[in-house]
């Protein structure tokens, strides 16, 4: 069955779920506060959240739809990561940290690249499919919820990972329209 991914889910359709489960709509806040302040990635966690409401997101959400698949990190703290896609593909996205206290996310906009660049692995790699603006948000988004956990912030993000962005132009407008509400 489809979950409810929690960490992508607008405010306004969280609210409207928890007023169909007959829960307050002020739940919605709470949640997203843990999940996206906090950068929970256990329901139980959300210990001001009650017992019967956490059983049900367990039930019926997730934290995240990309499941990780490799993480590496180097002597700098940089991480990239490995992310598979429901449908089997893998993406990448990286997180560079800077001495100077910036933290950069670069993201993918699609499964593999029909470029072709002759000089680019993911080129040569042929293109899979466009990722939706979810998939490119999750990415940000699980940056950004790390990040917080450890008190810092996500200062930058480039969209230079899998793909060419603007040929995605749609779905990465959509993602980074939300990075910026």
């Amino acid at each position: 069955p489809l979950k409810i991914n929690l960490l992508t889910i607008p405010l306004s359709e969280l609210e409207s779920l928890l007023q169909s489960w007959k829960q307050p709509k002020y739940r919605a806040k709470q949640i997203l506060h843990w999940v996206h302040e906090c950068g929970v990635s256990n329901m139980d966690d959300m210990v001001n959240i009650p017992k019967k409401l956490r059983h049900n997101l367990k039930e019926n959400a997730t934290i995240g739809s990309l499941e990780l698949e490799v993480e590496l990190v180097s002597k700098d703290g940089t991480k990239k990561r490995a992310y598979r896609l429901w449908d089997g593909q893998l993406i990448e996205s990286v997180l560079m940290p800077y001495d100077d206290g910036r933290n950069t996310a670069c993201i993918s906009s699609q499964a593999g690249c029909a470029m072709g660049c002759v000089f680019c692995a993911t080129g040569q790699m042929g293109f899979a499919r466009q990722l939706t603006s979810d998939e490119i948000f999750e990415q940000v988004a699980r940056f950004a919820s790390e990040l917080k956990s450890q008190n810092q912030r996500l200062t930058n993000i480039v969209l230079m990972g899998m793909g060419e962005p603007l040929a995605n132009y749609r779905n990465v407008m959509a993602a980074l329209e939300r990075v910026n509400a």
